[in-house]
């Protein structure tokens, strides 16, 4: 059982294609009696039937035209059409990995591949589900990138651009530190949500954009089970748990829980929410009452949390961009902008946010356009 501050997401599988049916062959006819005329006798005769063909005729240049055959284009193409779907997936299964290198030096930059030569700002996407996978929304990830910006004498400040409703409560606790312990200026720029482990990172930050419509906060920790014994008694299956103490299957759902097992598990999630808390009060400079008391689980509007002190201020993307160049020192507006993530995962997905699966996409059709020139000048495609 997790304790999450935010919802997982599903992924579906896909079905793979139906095979072709082998082409049915003309018979010779037999002494035998006649089938019946089923319609798909009916078919395969008008179809597949040999057919009267022309005398050889003189054309207007003389020459005598060639006799007539039934033409079998369509089979023809159809075949052609699914060799080339077969082999386009074939390479693109086996350029693919060094395809998606290539975009990362098309407008967008690897962790350990950015080249920097002026006053930088960088940008550190974290949208999705706070989690352990290795992106910048894990603490592995955000780890990786804040080092190479505090090892990066050009870059000035960090604005950390989020879009999260959360999600587990240890890994949003792990980056919460990360940015705490950050020695550069940090500015969260909000998107539509940051909320829940999302807000608890953000917090840690040195000032919080929002917009009037972003939903952010939701500061509070649930832990989920369920009991489906008595559907699984309907059903006439009997669950049998053994193990090694009374309250190890407490949360499989399989049997209601006890009083004293709730009581335990709403202790647990006091506790967790108590670090929740205090981190929002340290981050924030702000009472720990005052949290407590916003402490309702709800999200609150852009301006609602600019009031309530959970965010600074009311601005756009440009907005935090400004804001973390002027607390990183920058004069003006002349510096550049660099966005790092964990090589191998943003470059992915921006070819997916091509195809439609990213609101998020930083490469063009240029870019695209650019990267497969470059691969056919190297041979890798054709």
């Amino acid at each position: 059982m997790d304790n999450y501050y935010g919802t997982p997401q599903d992924n579906s599988q896909p079905q793979a294609p139906q095979q072709p049916q082998a082409t049915p062959q003309p018979q010779p006819a037999q002494a035998a009696p006649q089938p019946q005329q089923t319609a798909y006798n009916q078919y395969a005769q008008a179809t597949y039937a040999p057919q009267p063909q022309a005398p050889f005729a003189p054309t207007a240049s003389g020459a005598a035209a060639a006799p007539q055959k039934k033409s079998h284009t369509g089979l023809i193409v159809f075949g052609i059409v699914m060799a080339a779907v077969v082999a386009l997936l074939i390479g693109a299964m086996v350029s693919c990995s060094q395809m998606v290198n290539e975009f990362s030096s098309l407008g967008s930059y690897g962790y350990g591949e950015t080249t920097t030569y002026g006053d930088t700002v960088a940008v550190i996407d974290i949208d999705g589900t706070i989690q352990y996978d290795g992106t910048t929304n894990s603490p592995e990830g955000l780890r990786d990138v804040l080092t190479q910006a505090e090892e990066d004498d050009n870059i000035k400040a960090i604005v950390l651009h989020v879009n999260s409703g959360g999600g587990t409560a240890t890994a949003g606790e792990e980056m919460s530190l990360l940015v705490a312990d950050c020695t550069k200026p940090v500015v969260v720029s909000s998107a539509s949500i940051n909320a829940s482990a999302a807000y608890m990172i953000s917090s840690q930050s040195d000032y919080i954009f929002v917009n009037h419509t972003t939903a952010i906060g939701s500061i509070g920790t649930v832990m989920q089970t369920y009991d489906v014994s008595e559907l699984m008694e309907k059903l006439g299956v009997d669950v049998i748990n053994i193990a090694s103490a009374e309250s190890k299957d407490s949360s499989y759902g399989t049997r209601p829980l006890t009083d004293e097992e709730i009581a335990y598990y709403q202790d647990l999630v006091d506790k967790i929410n108590a670090q929740f808390i205090g981190l929002v009060s340290e981050g924030r400079g702000m009472d720990v009452s005052e949290v407590q008391a916003l402490a309702t689980g709800m999200e609150f509007t852009g301006d609602d949390a600019v009031d309530n002190g959970l965010a600074d201020e009311v601005g756009t993307y440009d907005d935090a961009l400004a804001k973390a160049a002027e607390l990183g020192g920058i004069e003006g507006d002349d510096y550049d902008v660099v966005n790092l993530y964990v090589s191998g995962y943003g470059d992915m997905s921006d070819l997916l946010g091509l195809m439609g699966y990213s609101s998020n996409t930083k490469i063009s059709a240029e870019d695209l356009i650019a990267a497969l020139e470059l691969l056919q000048s190297q041979g890798t495609i054709k």
